[in-house]
């Protein structure tokens, strides 16, 4: 199983969430909201599950500050995550500082040598693209529950995005619909954990397997074989991305 978009740290219990997961064979990538959180979420590491550094765009009217602390971690990882913008009308005044934030990360990453990136674009699918089309050496990017329209997905297709899909985004006709489009060799599962959340309970990494339950039904395939193909997908993308 991979969770492409889990915050860890986040969860009441991360160290017995942390120990689960590297029992059962589980595939993290623990993303961070501020760059101060780095060192403490590191700790959760364990064979398979990775560390992401990131800043995110609802935190950086707050956070713009940590840039520095930002810059000065890159170099100890080649993820990074969650960064992105967020217009949701309750974000909208920040909207000067999401962009400063976004474009300093973006060009420290291609400065640094392009990273994987786990991205946030809700209601900022078009400003987010703009942004990657601007920085295209920042590395890969893989967009997190993306619910833009779909021109803007067939856009972010055209310039080599990858996307991580949760249970809680395959729960609604569009989310579905979305995914439906997306190419199956460029598709993750993610949980969103602890902030994504299904009858009212916080989603675990572990729920990902009802990701890749709806996926085998719109691929048409087995349970068994899209594992091993999302498997495959991850193993490409590590293989492809940015080596940091």
């Amino acid at each position: 199983m991979i969770d492409f978009h889990c915050h860890l740290d986040l969860f009441p219990d991360p160290v017995s969430v942390a120990d689960r997961c590297d029992k059962d064979g589980i595939y993290i990538l623990s993303v961070t909201t501020t760059p101060t959180a780095w060192h403490g979420t590191k700790k959760l590491e364990r064979s398979r599950i990775k560390t992401a550094l990131g800043l995110h765009p609802q935190l950086a009217h707050q956070r713009g500050s940590e840039l520095p602390v930002f810059d000065k971690l890159l170099a100890e990882t080649r993820y990074v995550g969650e960064i992105g913008l967020d217009c949701a009308p309750e974000f909208k005044g920040y909207w000067g500082d999401q962009l400063n934030v976004f474009r300093h990360i973006l060009a420290a990453c291609g400065e640094a040598g392009g990273r994987i990136m786990s991205i946030h674009s809700r209601r900022a699918s078009r400003p987010v693209l703009d942004e990657l089309q601007s920085n295209p050496d920042a590395g890969v990017p893989v967009l997190h529950w993306f619910s833009g329209s779909l021109r803007d997905l067939e856009r972010a297709i055209d310039i080599g995005c990858w996307f991580s899909l949760g249970p809680a985004m395959l729960q609604s006709s569009r989310g579905r619909n979305l995914a439906a489009r997306m190419p199956k060799d460029r598709v993750l599962t993610e949980s969103d954990g602890p902030f994504a959340q299904l009858s009212g309970r916080a989603l675990l990494p572990w729920d990902v397997m009802l990701a890749t339950r709806h996926l085998a039904a719109m691929w048409e395939m087995t349970h068994e074989q899209t594992a091993l193909h999302l498997n495959a997908n991850l193993k490409r993308l590590l293989s492809d991305g940015a080596s940091g």
